[in-house]
């Protein structure tokens, strides 16, 4: 069923669901939502399964304009929203009906939002995923992000009986200074204690290269030992590695990377990633170490917190 019209894009907008798993190894990316608490909750909000495929907006939102009636939501970064001229909120489901114009303006604070609507964004599965892998430009709406003049579909949905709000309590709040909790290594043997400390006791700025394959950090220069080489053979890269090139500056790998040649001296762990996908180039990042341990029981806390917002907005 035809959901809704994109009468402009917005700066970089793709379909994505909660990623493409099993294929690393092929060389082909995860994928997914950026922020996977964000996109969970407006899939949550509109009634659908939280991997379902939604759109994921970077700073610039689109124009649309709705083809049937439908629960909508938004979730994420703080974007300014109207149907028909009339503010909408973040965080809730509104009804649009056929003809209504949603027009998503541009970030005011964060970087990227989600926007469900209920059944789905129906494209077709490639490798089990809907997302949009636009390196390899398959997956979501014919592999790139959206264009003027597309016209996307939804799969079957119910409408709610009544809108569903996530409490305040719960929406995370998008600071110009993030913190960011990471394990050391995988290779963290081939810097000095003096390299380590250096990345978790300073400050580093965002570049502007930062996107969905990672993000370029600007800040005082990590040294290697000097009998280790300035790159590795390739190996496999995760979301939340962080590597180290030969200029010493660290680089965050995400989740459209499968492998990396430098040097990796931490990693983030996944609860954090959702801040990443939140800075923009100026923010400030500092990184504090955690254990394995200490990342496990973040995660736990992380799924609690899941379930306590599954029942409390279903």
């Amino acid at each position: 069923m035809d959901a809704f019209l994109v009468q402009t894009p917005g700066s970089y907008t793709t379909v994505q669901d909660n990623g493409r798993f099993g294929y690393q190894k092929m060389g082909i990316p995860v994928s997914g939502f950026l922020d996977s608490f964000a996109g969970s909750v407006a899939n949550l909000l509109v009634g659908n399964p939280e991997e379902s495929a939604l759109l994921e907006i970077t700073v610039t939102g689109p124009r649309l304009t709705f083809l049937r009636e439908i629960d909508v939501a938004l979730a994420g970064a703080e974007m300014g929203a109207t149907v028909n001229n009339q503010s909408v909120n973040c965080w809730e489901s509104f009804r649009v009906s056929p003809g209504d114009i949603l027009k998503i303006q541009q970030v005011k604070s964060g970087c990227r939002a989600y926007l469900a609507v209920s059944g789905g964004i129906e494209v077709p599965k490639v490798l089990g995923s809907r997302s949009t892998c636009v390196g390899g430009k398959m997956g979501g709406y014919q592999g790139r992000p959206l264009k003027k003049g597309d016209v996307l579909r939804c799969g079957e949905g119910t409408l709610l009986d009544v809108p569903r709000r996530l409490p305040s309590a719960w929406i995370p709040r998008h600071s110009s200074e993030i913190l960011l909790r990471a394990i050391p290594g995988p290779q963290d043997d081939f810097f000095h204690k003096e390299g380590l400390a250096t990345f978790f006791q300073s400050e580093f700025t965002i570049g502007t290269n930062a996107n969905r394959m990672g993000y370029r950090l600007q800040g005082p220069s990590i040294p290697q030992k000097e009998n280790m080489p300035a790159s590795i053979i390739s190996d496999p890269s995760i979301s939340g590695s962080v590597q180290i090139p030969a200029d010493g500056q660290p680089i965050i790998l995400l989740v459209e990377q499968t492998m990396g040649g430098y040097t990796k001296i931490a990693t983030v762990i996944s609860t954090d990633i959702p801040k990443v996908a939140q800075a923009i180039p100026g923010n400030v990042v500092r990184f504090e170490e955690v254990t394995v341990e200490r990342a496990y029981s973040l995660h736990r806390e992380q799924k609690k917190l899941m379930r306590e917002i599954v029942r409390n907005i279903s």
